[in-house]
């Protein structure tokens, strides 16, 4: 009895897995889920971020404290002709000032007399300054700037990635429900062509239809496996280009089961799948968009080249003023009366090669809001025509819907005709097939849509959980 009751149960949870394995669907929003976690192209976007902080992080070691030790000796023949130790701290600000502290401490029979120093060494502490050119900008100022803005459009570019990869993706898809859709109703007919031929053929062993009708019906029946086959292929073929986008976290691709069926109630849910439910013209901000937002930090990072370039013109005045001392025991060991400084100018004549860098930062920089400015244009174009083809696919959707619905009652009265005698299997065929390609372009017109949507969410750039 144990024995029975092992089976039994065996036997019902096998049933019960064959049916989940039947029934197993993978949602829209499940697919783009695993897509945008695992993908690799997903995964090599994130790297564009990656690349910004480094630069970013690299840009601010410009400004990183410094210590420089320089030591130099030369003994000859027994004789030291020098020996000198220089160390040095600077520490750059943001501007064009540098604090510096250093130590010398030098001896040697052919010492340069400039090097002279007391025994203990000497000490200083003093500043450098830029008064004209890289004052108020420089190198380093600009190379930051730029390392920042270019990290923030890091971001926005990113996501514009991301966001084409799932579009692409959501295609896969959608030519997978397609495909399935087109499967399922190839089934359904291949079923009716299976159960109007074993009918003609009973009639016609009963004498009620003539051979022709049971030859023409095998000759249907044949024709809807052969569509139906076709269609098999077809949804092989679509899943497999989905399973492309399928991947686990190790790097690993993965291939679609065939228990997995794609979700047939996508029409219900894509609107909240791709988060634009609420997505509407008059509330878009064109500002807001990742693309434009992305142009104006590369604007900014242009304007900070041209700022530098301008800077350039001027003269190189720079200025730099050190407290001596021989040590540095005491507060006041610094004075003015102890001190070395000196000042250095230069500026080309014609500083053409100066003009020249400011004319092209200037062109560059025009360039790119022209770019800007027209991106704006396409953009807005774009969403404005997609949205209008989305309401004229909810009309032609609506007529659609109406003409499948016609040629079924259609079918189904030559059906009733045609086994009451007062038609011919020739009109219910030709019935039946205006059905089928009714149906089919439903099918097709509801793919149309889907992408219509999933091409507002990659032009807009809409980010999904």
């Amino acid at each position: 009895m144990k024995k029975y009751s092992i089976l039994i149960f065996l036997l019902i949870f096998w049933q019960q897995n064959a049916q989940n394995q039947i029934e197993s669907i993978m949602t829209l929003s499940e697919y783009l889920g695993y897509v945008k976690t695992y993908h690799p192209i997903v995964k090599q976007a994130n790297l564009i971020i990656n690349n910004s902080e480094a630069k970013l992080l690299k840009a601010r070691g410009a400004f990183d404290p410094k210590i420089e030790v320089d030591y130099d000796k030369k003994l000859f023949k027994e004789t030291e002709y020098y020996n000198k130790l220089n160390g040095a701290f600077k520490i750059p600000t943001w501007y064009g000032i540098e604090f510096k502290g250093t130590f010398e401490q030098n001896d040697g029979v052919f010492l340069n007399p400039e090097n002279n120093v007391p025994l203990e060494g000497l000490y200083s502490a003093g500043v450098s300054v830029s008064l004209a050119r890289n004052l108020l900008t420089n190198d380093r100022m600009a190379s930051l700037k730029q390392a920042k803005f270019f990290r923030d459009q890091a971001r926005e570019d990113q996501q514009i990635m991301v966001n084409k990869i799932l579009y692409d993706a959501s295609l896969s898809y959608f030519n997978w429900l397609k495909t399935y859709n087109e499967k399922l109703v190839f089934q359904d007919f291949l079923e009716n062509a299976k159960i109007r031929f074993q009918s003609t053929k009973r009639a016609f062993e009963e004498g009620e239809k003539p051979a022709i009708d049971t030859l023409e019906a095998g000759i249907t029946l044949t024709t809807r496996k052969l569509n139906l086959e076709k269609a098999r292929i077809n949804l092989i073929k679509s899943s497999l280009e989905l399973s492309n986008f399928l991947w686990l976290n190790d790097n690993t691709p993965i291939e679609l089961k065939e228990n997995i069926i794609p979700d047939v109630d996508t029409f219900n849910s894509i609107d909240r799948t791709f988060n634009i439910a609420l997505f509407n013209n008059e509330n878009f901000d064109l500002e807001n968009h990742p693309k434009i937002r992305s142009l104006n930090f590369k604007v900014e990072s242009l304007d900070v080249e041209r700022k530098l370039k301008l800077n350039n013109l001027l003269p190189k005045i720079d200025l730099n003023y050190n407290f001596i001392a021989p040590e540095v025991n005491q507060f006041n060991a610094f004075g003015v009366d102890n001190y070395k400084g000196g000042i250095k100018f230069s500026t080309p004549l014609f500083i053409r090669k100066q003009r020249g860098d400011l004319k092209l930062a200037k062109i560059k920089l025009q360039d790119q809001i022209f770019e800007r400015e027209a991106t704006r244009v396409v953009i807005k174009n774009k969403i404005d025509a997609i949205l209008q083809e989305l309401e004229s696919f909810i009309l032609q959707s609506d007529y659609t819907a109406n003409n499948v619905r016609d040629y079924s009652v259609l079918l189904k009265a030559e059906e009733r005709k045609f086994f009451l005698g007062e038609s011919s299997l020739f009109l219910v065929n030709s019935r039946e097939q205006k059905f089928i390609d009714s149906k089919l372009k439903a099918i097709k017109l509801e793919n149309a849509f889907f992408k219509s949507k999933a091409t507002l969410f990659k032009e807009a750039v809409i980010s999904i959980n």
